[in-house]
């Protein structure tokens, strides 16, 4: 698997032939777009900067969009959705967090979260976390301090932080001990290189 982080909340996520785009940024929004082709689009948040799946779309590829809680299966791969209250750009609305098995690892994408109290359905689902994408730079999410603390909770093998400024990243990595991690142009990674590691931060480069 080849996760590469875009900006923002936005990751490729690659496993041999398929592709997973998560919350693209769409058009007017202040984030840098970037334009690939995947099977499978992941939207969280009803919001221009996390709906742009036309920018998930590429040559002959058009991506299965999945937008909001329910249970998905397509090309292989589960998803699981459960939406949580946020209120983002000064509007209340719904988040969804995404739990995905792909290649035997469980991935849990926790989107737009704005707050560290999970729904009891979520609780019970997002167990034996590999990788977790948490964003920490508050301004309608969730803020380094109680990020960490709900990383900390949910234990995970492994953290990437998202939807961050410099400020906000430096913050996290202090409160997660993690000062001297060091930025990554990607991540490639198997099951079996994460045993053993418990909330490990993991940076990448946007």
């Amino acid at each position: 698997m080849v996760i590469s982080y875009l900006g923002g909340e936005c990751f490729k996520i690659s496993q041999g032939d398929l592709t997973l785009s998560f919350n693209p940024p769409g058009k007017g929004s202040t984030l840098a777009s970037a334009k690939f082709g995947a099977d499978v689009a992941l939207v969280s948040l009803e919001h221009k900067d996390f709906n742009g799946v036309e920018n998930a779309s590429f040559g002959e590829r058009e991506p299965f969009v999945i937008q909001g809680p329910g249970e998905y299966e397509v090309k292989g791969v589960v998803v699981h959705g459960f939406g949580t209250p946020a209120t983002y750009d000064g509007k209340q609305t719904i988040n969804t967090i995404y739990s995905v098995n792909l290649e035997g690892m469980n991935l849990c994408y926790l989107g737009a979260l704005g707050t560290a109290e999970l729904p009891a359905a979520a609780k019970q689902e997002l167990d034996d976390i590999d990788i977790l994408f948490l964003p920490v730079g508050g301004d309608g999410v969730l803020e380094h301090a109680p990020a960490y603390k709900l990383a900390v909770q949910l234990e995970p093998k492994a953290i990437i932080p998202m939807h961050y400024s410099a400020a906000s990243l430096r913050s996290f990595l202090k409160e997660a001990g993690a000062e001297d991690t060091k930025p990554q142009e990607k991540l490639t990674i198997k099951k079996k290189d994460l045993e053993g590691k418990e909330v490990e931060v993991v940076v990448l480069s946007a």
